[in-house]
């Protein structure tokens, strides 16, 4: 179980430092990596929703095996990135830049599901005492 706690808190610290910065970046974004945004409700939609998830990472660092179950659409929310990154590469349509962040996302749900397999049900929490 302290595999998931630390992945987990990992996860949610690294997505953290890596989205609130994007709330100041749209139009540095549509500079860098054109062309500009044109609907900003997807893009930060996209941040809010993403920023989320990793509220939800720290809360499953507390406590994984409490929690188990929310591994699993968390390794679907890396795997949603992650994969579209990869199309979106392999048809040109996207920067090697944010490929290498899809290419972390997939790392990151291969990781998730060890982590879930490796917390098994039923485990007690840090917070039942026997006796």
């Amino acid at each position: 179980m302290k595999f998931a706690k630390i992945l987990f808190l990992i996860a949610g610290i690294y997505g953290l430092l890596a989205l609130l910065p994007q709330y100041f970046l749209e139009a540095q974004n549509g500079r860098n990596y054109p062309p500009p945004i044109t609907h900003p409700e997807y893009y930060y939609g996209f941040v809010g929703v993403a920023l989320a998830w990793q509220v939800l990472f720290l809360i499953l660092a507390k406590d994984p095996a409490r929690f188990r179950p929310m591994m699993i659409p968390a390794v679907l929310e890396k795997l949603g990135f992650g994969l579209a990154t990869v199309i979106l590469y392999l048809q040109h349509r996207l920067s090697a830049f944010m490929l290498g962040c899809g290419i972390v996302d997939l790392i990151l749900a291969a990781l998730f599901v060890i982590a879930y397999f490796k917390t098994a049900p039923g485990q007690e929490t840090e917070h039942t005492h026997n006796g």
